[in-house]
């Protein structure tokens, strides 16, 4: 069932975004007197569509491969790479017949309508949803730290104070982009009283990537017993909802990641397990599993999380900078793959990456809304690319041409053309057999 709605939200998400980013040149070429002759969602590879209607002069339809989708406009060298209409003469209603500056408005189109509809889900969002978050203050108890974590030098019990000098005033701060796509980032931490200062290794993303990202920090909670499970040690034992455990063997316990470390190093064994009973001590004499385990579910401590609701005319300036927080973070990620800090295996996630890590396997339209929002303003920024094939290889030639006031040659537009479709056609191949490879390994 989780493999169903992974794959329909990846093809829902990709549809919504796929269609619009196509109707903004199918729109823009219409403004402009220029035929499109096809608009498809996803490809329709050998001619062969699973729907297709023609109305007017364009035919729509739905391809077999959805890897994509595209509009074909009349007297424009495209993907389709069709050479037969460019030995015709010239047409009034074939994008060649037009300025520069209309077909410049036209290849953008799509862009800028990515770029838009990023800024209004995100505003949408804002809106409807609200922004919840665990303000840093609540953290009473610090934090508990991964092996990552301890490795860069953050112990469990820390108290973030601030990334890269800047107060840390929500506990995803610490998953911002500030921390991880900035050279040197540092982490102001306190400790027993103490305040200092930490600055993070150059390989400190490539690192973060490769481990339980969700899991680098994770807030610091007392906690009860919520539910114990049938069958377990913990239930054999005598355990109950409402018990506070508060010693293993000898080790006194107060916070719920003392109570694992504790069950994990004393695994297969039998220990004496204190727990508080209506205000009274309880000895208890489970065997704990192999895996280091009770078999109960926690009730930690409440975290005194903020809600913060927007009005439509507040929502859209903060979707606004969120969008270009992305966009951002976009471009300042391509600067860590291409110097080499991140390596490209672990940047470039395919549909499998989508729909597994942005997406998830259960429905939860913030999530849906929120990754779509993300994945617009990044098809607008990766259209923008200066690549033949690409959106952003069209606007470079159509510069070049405003410029020196001639047309770029066809035979050499066919030329970038096809080797920007070999280009992105490998990039496909290296990002599906990279996804294939990581499902794997996982």
């Amino acid at each position: 069932m989780e493999v169903l709605i992974m794959i329909s939200q990846l093809l829902l998400g990709l549809s919504i975004l796929v269609i619009l980013h196509e109707a903004g040149h199918f729109f823009a070429a219409r403004m402009f007197g220029i035929k499109v002759e096809k608009f498809y969602l996803f490809f329709d590879a050998w001619n062969i569509s699973l729907l297709k209607f023609k109305k007017g002069d364009t035919e729509y339809g739905i391809g077999w491969l959805p890897l994509g989708g595209y509009v074909k406009i009349a007297g424009m060298i495209d993907e389709s790479l069709d050479k037969d209409q460019l030995d015709t003469p010239i047409e009034p209603h074939e994008f060649r017949s037009k300025p520069a500056w209309q077909r410049l408005i036209v290849m953008v189109g799509g862009v800028i309508v990515n770029a838009l509809l990023g800024i209004i889900i995100f505003s949408g969002v804002l809106f409807y949803f609200g922004e919840k978050y665990i303000p840093m203050t609540s953290l009473k108890h610090g934090i508990v730290a991964s092996q990552l974590a301890h490795e860069v030098g953050i112990n469990t019990g820390d108290k973030i104070i601030a990334i890269n000098d800047r107060p840390a005033e929500r506990f995803n701060d610490i998953y911002s982009s500030d921390l991880l796509l900035t050279q040197n980032s540092t982490v102001t931490l306190s400790r027993n009283d103490s305040v200092f200062k930490i600055t993070l290794p150059s390989d400190f993303a490539s690192t973060f990537i490769d481990a339980e990202k969700t899991s680098f920090l994770l807030p610091r909670t007392t906690f009860s017993v919520a539910e114990v499970i049938k069958g377990n040690p913990g239930y054999e034992a005598g355990l109950r909802s409402g018990d506070s455990i508060v010693g293993i063997n000898e080790i006194p316990i107060r916070y719920y990641d003392e109570a694992q470390l504790a069950l994990k190093s004393f695994a297969g064994k039998q220990i004496n397990l204190t727990v508080m009973r209506e205000n009274a001590p309880v000895v208890l004499k489970p065997v704990i599993s192999e895996d280091g385990t009770l078999g109960f579910y926690p009730k930690a401590e409440e975290f005194n999380f903020r809600f913060t609701e927007f009005s439509l005319l507040s929502a859209i300036p903060a979707g606004y900078n969120m969008a270009y927080k992305t966009l951002s973070d976009n471009v300042k990620g391509f600067g860590k793959m291409f110097s080499g800090d991140i390596p490209v295996s672990k940047s470039l996630g395919g549909p499998i990456a989508i729909a597994k890590k942005m997406y998830g396997g259960i429905w939860d339209w913030y999530r849906f809304w929120v990754t779509t929002a993300l994945l617009s303003i990044v098809l607008a920024f990766m259209n923008l690319l200066p690549i033949p094939a690409l959106d952003g290889g069209h606007v470079v030639f159509l510069i070049i041409e405003m410029i020196t006031g001639k047309p770029v040659g066809e035979k050499t537009l066919m030329v970038a053309q096809y080797f920007g479709m070999i280009l992105l056609l490998s990039l496909m191949v290296f990002v599906f057999g990279n996804d294939i490879w990581q499902h794997l390994i996982k």
